[in-house]
């Protein structure tokens, strides 16, 4: 093996992108963190994420832009599963040595379990169910806002907004947590209307510490809230037990506050993550790294 290979993992999200730049033994060189990088967001805009973070690592490693040529990559993003969307990123140039694009939840899913058969439910700005068995991969949701990704931050902040504007029709009463959100709005229903319009997943998402919160003091809507997004999620654990997964790891920014509203038949299946989304794309990158000696 190339002594001089680096290898880059890259874990592109709605909310953040984060990068472990790492020697071919393992030592961790650099790591960094960014803003979103969902492929939804924008071709451009996501590599552009990508590039960005991956200079961060160079330069905390010390180590000049001519040293992106020695990088082996896997860059795991949002939004990639969709076929067109990872055709796209497949043909995007870039400055590496070789690159694996793949979507974060195959990053996960293999971070999470490595080589073993198992699957993973991501709950943060967005939602999805991914799992691999016997060599074949099976997903359960994201499909992304507004027509999926029930039971994730950005989902809980649109829910929110949609019964603060309930509460300003009369058709459900106030609670701490709506008058809260309406204040914020300067109890404008119609700022509200006007900032949905362009907000983005990560905006949304944005509400959700507020509503785990009020859930917490016992708000009776955020308790709903906190209820219906946990159905969700017992919702994509189910079709994914029912595919023959045994093994579930739920990860994600909103996976701490969501698992103790979760049915227990979703509980019975949990496992601790071996490792995440990180750690499995730098997994995938060694396995090009040997591929490209194999080559050689």
């Amino acid at each position: 093996m190339n002594p001089n290979i680096l290898l880059l993992g890259v874990d592109g999200g709605g909310t953040r992108c984060r990068a472990r730049l790492c020697a071919f033994s393992g030592e961790i060189l650099g790591e960094a963190v960014v803003g979103p990088a969902n492929l939804r967001l924008g071709l451009a805009q996501s590599f552009s994420t990508v590039f960005e973070v991956a200079a961060q690592c160079l330069d905390l490693a010390a180590l000049s832009r001519g040293s992106l040529a020695r990088i082996v990559a896997c860059v795991a993003l949002a939004g990639a599963s969709e076929p067109t969307l990872l055709a796209a990123a497949q043909r995007q140039k870039h400055p590496f040595r070789k690159v694996i694009i793949t979507t974060d939840a195959h990053a996960a899913c293999i971070g999470a379990h490595g080589e073993r058969d198992g699957g993973v439910i991501i709950a943060g700005t967005g939602t999805i169910g991914w799992a691999v068995l016997n060599g074949q991969t099976h997903r359960v949701g994201g499909w992304g806002l507004p027509i999926s990704d029930e039971g994730s931050g950005a989902w809980l902040g649109g829910e929110a907004l949609r019964r603060t504007l309930w509460a300003w029709d009369g058709r459900i009463a106030w609670t701490p947590l709506l008058r809260m959100l309406f204040a914020d709005f300067e109890n404008d229903a119609h700022a509200i209307v006007r900032w949905t319009a362009t907000a983005s997943p990560r905006d949304f998402g944005s509400l959700t510490p507020c509503i785990v919160d009020h859930a917490a003091r016992g708000d009776t809507t955020a308790i709903e809230m906190m209820n219906l997004a946990a159905a969700h999620i017992d919702a994509l654990a189910s079709r994914l037990v029912a595919a023959g997964t045994s093994r579930l790891a739920l990860v994600g920014g909103l996976a701490p506050s969501l698992q103790p509203w979760l049915a227990e038949e979703t509980t019975s299946h949990l496992v601790e993550s071996a490792g995440d989304a990180l750690a499995g794309a730098l997994w995938l990158a060694r396995s090009a790294a040997k591929s490209l000696a194999r080559v050689a």
